[in-house]
């Protein structure tokens, strides 16, 4: 029987014509690497409402989900992470920080494959960076 995936959330956030991009504290899993932010869905718990539940407990910021972008597994320490995101909106200020992260920047879809990402993020961030941009005419 193949083993069970772990459900985890992300939010793609966008605010004029950026995206939020996390980078994971030290000391915690995937330490220095980037991803968007989210978490664990719950048992019984919609994945948009745990989205909504997570970057409010993460980041302290109020979203608005809009979209999926994407759904892939990657294999971690041998656990299978499935990893849905979604295209969220504030609906309020921008967050300034993160309970999970060291850092947070805001950059055009074509600037993210610069970033070391997780493994399970790296999905979203080709199909994004692969998205016409309008700041640059492609």
């Amino acid at each position: 029987m193949p083993p069970v995936p772990l459900d985890v959330v992300a939010a793609v956030v966008s605010d004029g014509g950026r995206i939020l991009a996390c980078r994971r504290s030290p000391g915690r899993p995937a330490a220095g690497r980037w991803e968007f932010p989210g978490g664990k869905v719950e048992p019984g718990e919609a994945p948009e409402a745990a989205l909504v539940r997570e970057i409010r407990e993460e980041l302290g910021v109020d979203i608005v989900v809009v979209g999926r972008v994407s759904t892939a597994d990657t294999t971690v320490d041998g656990r299978i992470i499935r990893l849905t995101c979604f295209r969220a909106v504030l609906s309020g200020p921008r967050p300034t920080a993160s309970t999970d992260h060291d850092r947070l920047i805001w950059c055009r879809p074509a600037e993210l494959p610069a970033l070391d990402w997780a493994e399970p993020d790296l999905p979203a961030v080709r199909l994004l960076a692969a998205e016409p941009d309008p700041a640059r005419g492609r």
